[in-house]
């Protein structure tokens, strides 16, 4: 587990012989508030978010927590990062010295910057390729922009290239969204920062990008990095500028998780509220799916050194590594997992659904399978929701493939 959410009214976090108790919020007379019971040394989450009415935390739930290592991440609101309460920050002079010295140098942040932008073009490639599979008319192909990122001068010029390839991505991405999702494109302000949300899209993109923001925190504060001072985005003041830097190659994650929620049609009308200035706001129960869907990403394993991890973990690994490579102990710096793509795929691709309309039952179970599993799978086919196939079923269907020409 990565987050555990707390949300409604009468949040409470205290300790009791040594153990943490935690007691969820209500937002209806109806549901029972959860409750969880932590022993020492015993806790399997990074961070505890609230996005929650009212409540307390005792000072020694405060204690308890910084000595486990778990972040407290407080959303404003309408999801936005108000404050987090991280554990004790990693005390590395040398480091922040050097991420000081890499910031004045303006060849290296150029360099830097870059770097952030080059693995985040990689992964929107990555998901449009994905989208295509299941959307054949989504266009897969960067803008040539894309191709001019090396070019770049300072980073005005880099957020300009990340702005026109932004405008593609989202422009693809609307093209698969439900209309009474009434998403037209990202909503971002004159600081290119998020600004308070008027559709769905927006509002569980605005709260995603936070959990995001808050996991790029919590890497930042322990490898004792000067969160502040980003190379990509401009340091201002009460701003994060390198979090936002480290959000750009992982932002996919939260995209996908957002995808994840649309094409599954999880998310409906009593999920949001609209506020008295227009913005929209998850309702408690709405952002327990979002969370829900994001922490699946987080979780979502990925090659590294010929190890397999979490994502979740890959995010404080590249952040440890650019310490290393500001303070010289790595000679290069990339924020992706190796140099090449890695391919997202899905098993319910527009090829895939064509394949299983077009076998026969017969053909089917000379296969070995009952005419009721292919029944289901022509079922799925002929829907518009996503669905997976087992190793096994996938395995056959190559085969029939190549004995029958058809790849």
């Amino acid at each position: 587990m990565t987050f555990l959410l707390l949300n409604g009214h009468g949040i409470s976090l205290r300790i009791d012989s040594a153990k943490l108790y935690i007691k969820d919020g209500w937002f209806s007379t109806k549901e029972k508030p959860k409750q969880y019971i932590f022993r020492p040394k015993q806790i399997d989450i990074n961070s505890i978010v609230i996005y929650g009415n009212d409540g307390y935390i005792s000072i020694e739930a405060i204690r308890w927590l910084i000595k486990h290592g778990v972040q407290v991440v407080i959303l404003n609101w309408d999801g936005k990062l108000l404050t987090t309460m991280l554990p004790a920050e990693s005390v590395q002079v040398k480091t922040k010295f050097a991420q000081y010295q890499a910031f004045a140098n303006h060849k290296k942040r150029v360099e830097l910057a870059q770097k952030f932008i080059e693995a985040k073009f990689i992964r929107t490639q990555e998901i449009l390729e994905y989208l295509n599979q299941r959307y054949p008319d989504i266009d897969a192909e960067l803008p040539a922009q894309a191709g001019v990122l090396n070019t770049a001068q300072n980073s005005r010029d880099i957020m300009g290239i990340e702005g026109s390839i932004a405008a593609f991505y989202w422009g693809e991405l609307q093209r698969i969204i439900p209309d009474n999702f009434e998403f037209t494109n990202r909503a971002i302000g004159k600081t290119n920062r998020p600004i308070g949300a008027s559709d769905w899209v927006n509002c569980m993109l605005n709260y995603g990008y936070a959990l995001l923001e808050s996991e790029c925190l919590r890497a930042i504060n322990s490898v004792g990095l000067d969160a502040h001072i980003g190379f990509l985005h401009e340091p201002q003041a009460g701003k994060n500028s390198l979090a936002y830097d480290f959000q750009e190659p992982f932002r996919f994650l939260i995209d996908l998780a957002i995808i994840d929620l649309i094409e599954n049609r999880i998310m409906d009308n009593k999920d949001f509220i609209r506020t008295v200035s227009y913005t929209l706001r998850l309702r408690p129960i709405g952002a327990r799916k979002v969370i829900s869907a994001v922490n699946k990403q987080f979780s979502r394993i990925t090659e590294y050194q010929n190890k397999e991890i979490a994502y979740s973990y890959l995010i404080l690994l590249k952040t440890r590594e650019l310490a290393h490579y500001l303070t010289g102990l790595k000679p290069t710096i990339s924020f992706l997992e190796n140099s090449t793509k890695i391919k997202i795929s899905r098993p319910d691709s527009d090829e895939m659904r064509h394949k299983i309309l077009s076998i026969s039952y017969t053909e089917w179970e000379k296969m070995g399978f009952s005419k009721g599993s292919l029944y289901y799978m022509k079922k799925n086919a002929n829907g518009d929701k996503p669905f997976t196939l087992q190793k096994h079923i996938k395995e056959r269907l190559k085969n029939w493939s190549i004995i029958n020409n058809t790849i």
